[in-house]
């Protein structure tokens, strides 16, 4: 699967909002501050407690997006998100290459973070189809990915998921 540079970081950003640690009460700062340079440079990234909820709520819809289980289902969690965006795209060219960025410039931190997850994950449903997103199969983890496989046949996050299930059907085999 192949898609383009900034639309595949922005389901990164995504991914990771999704597979945020919510235990620590102060996840949202944490996140913002580990993606700072998701955000035009200047914007505060010190939210308010509505604010707050607004980024959880967020990430909230990118999981349930992930966790649905069929295509009418995705395009109503995923519109329910779109509902959150702001959409204002330009385009840019900060780092040396001509890229488009979803929210306008001047945005605040929350309407930024919002519209690039909202905008990613939507164009990675619609171009290449909503059974490319998942939630790991592992048991214990329960992270979303995005399937960017050849045929469509990830069923795990990462290797480390994959191997550690590996070995665990293998030794509940020879246990038996």
């Amino acid at each position: 699967m192949d898609y383009d540079t900034y639309g595949s970081n922005a389901v990164e950003l995504a991914i990771d909002l999704a597979n945020a640690d919510r235990d620590d009460p102060q996840w949202v700062q944490v996140f913002l501050d580990a993606h700072v340079e998701w955000f035009t440079d200047g914007t505060p990234l010190g939210l308010t407690a509505p604010d707050a909820g607004s980024v959880e709520r967020t990430a909230t819809l990118v999981r349930d997006v992930a966790l649905a289980d069929s295509e009418p289902e995705v395009m109503a969690r995923l519109n329910a998100l779109l509902d959150l965006a702001s959409p204002k795209p330009y385009a840019t060219a900060h780092d040396g290459d001509l890229h488009l960025h979803y929210a306008r410039p001047d945005a605040d931190a929350v309407e930024q973070l919002t519209t690039t997850v909202a905008m990613g994950l939507s164009q990675v449903v619609v171009q290449h189809g909503w059974q490319r997103l998942g939630v790991c199969a592992a048991e214990g983890c329960g992270h979303v990915y995005v399937d960017t496989s050849r045929n469509a046949s990830r069923r795990y996050c990462s290797n480390t998921c994959a191997s550690r299930s590996t070995v665990a059907a293998y030794r509940a085999r020879q246990r038996t």
